[in-house]
């Protein structure tokens, strides 16, 4: 098991983002983050990371929280989730989830969603292992 960390992501941790998101199927680059940055966490999102000790970042978690008319709570939500895969079922992705639902939580959400692509298949057995059910269905539309 690794030694790590989890703590807030920080826009210097911009390369190693990068480099999960990437290996999520998302090419991203440093300098993508680095220029979303600013509005991206201006609007409340954050990202959880776990650090190791040399610096090299083994995962990284991404949440949002939003006011809907219809909920008497705002909603959570977990955008990605990305474990190094090299370290995969070493149990890194279960304690950014942990972290993640106790930041949500302490932040008044009464609810959680997750958005996951439909070929992770894995990773639905993972949220589902850990008490997440199928609710609805997400749709979306390219506007470029």
């Amino acid at each position: 098991m690794p030694n790590y960390a989890i703590r807030p992501a920080t826009e210097e941790d911009s390369q190693e983002l990068a480099r999960l998101f990437t290996e999520l199927g998302h090419p991203t680059t440093s300098a993508q983050i680095l220029t979303h940055w600013p509005a991206w966490s201006h609007y409340g999102s954050q990202a959880l990371v776990a650090a190791h000790v040399d610096g090299q970042l083994l995962g990284v978690i991404t949440l949002h929280s939003m006011i809907v008319l219809h909920r008497p709570k705002p909603v959570g939500r977990v955008s990605a989730l990305v474990v190094d895969a090299r370290l995969r079922g070493s149990g890194v992705g279960r304690a950014l989830m942990a972290a993640a639902e106790r930041v949500l939580k302490d932040g008044g959400c009464g609810l959680i969603e997750i958005t996951s692509n439909n070929r992770l298949v894995d990773a639905h057995a993972f949220y589902e292992h850990l008490g997440y059910t199928r609710t609805s269905i997400r749709l979306a539309k390219n506007l470029d």
